[in-house]
């Protein structure tokens, strides 16, 4: 099997059908794929994802858009599960809303990321993945909400770290069983 970092647009039918195994429980599951709720949460239509993108001011990228059309609109893949983009309640949890990255902006009081920037989930802590929606290869980003220092100069954009140099590439590192964290320790080194 190719590695993640030599995957190509040409595979991206192979990516979403693992992902639909992976998030539907139809492959077995990897010890990184956590699938959270019970299930994910259905696919979007061609029109909700329309609807989100006008919210966001962007297009999604292809392949992302594929994803939350043809797999499911978040609750799946790595770290907690993606974000939907529609608003989501998940009624048997302490905390009943799903993260949503349509949302996300509009939460963010003390620091706002650029709206070409689209959540993807939560990173534990205080680290949120993100996905740029405009720079080529949809690279993916953390942000370490304590990984900046007001006191010493630095403004919240000095606690981002590059993460993947795609989109693609971070979404078959977890389908392959990898850990997206391996790209970003290794720059942090």
């Amino acid at each position: 099997m190719t590695d993640a970092a030599h995957r190509t647009a040409a595979d991206d039918d192979a990516l979403v059908e693992r992902l639909r195994a992976l998030a539907w429980g139809t492959e077995k599951a990897h010890p990184a794929a956590r699938c959270l709720p019970d299930r994910p949460f259905p696919p979007l239509t061609g029109t909700e994802a329309d609807r989100a993108e006008r919210s966001l001011g962007h297009p999604l990228p292809g392949l992302l858009r594929r994803v939350y059309t043809e797999v499911g609109d978040g609750g799946f893949g790595p770290e907690g599960g993606l974000a939907s983009l529609t608003p989501r309640r998940v009624p048997h949890w302490p905390v009943p809303d799903w993260p949503c990255a349509t949302t996300a902006h509009a939460e963010r009081t003390e620091w706002g990321p650029p709206k070409s920037w689209l959540f993807l989930t939560g990173g534990g802590c205080t680290m949120e993945w993100y996905v740029s929606l405009t720079a080529v290869g949809h690279p993916v980003l953390l942000w370490d909400a304590d990984g900046w220092e007001p006191d010493r100069g630095e403004d919240p954009h000095d606690g981002l770290r590059y993460a993947a140099p795609s989109l693609r590439q971070w979404l078959w590192t977890w389908a392959d069983g990898g850990n997206v964290w391996d790209d970003v320790l290794a720059h942090t080194e």
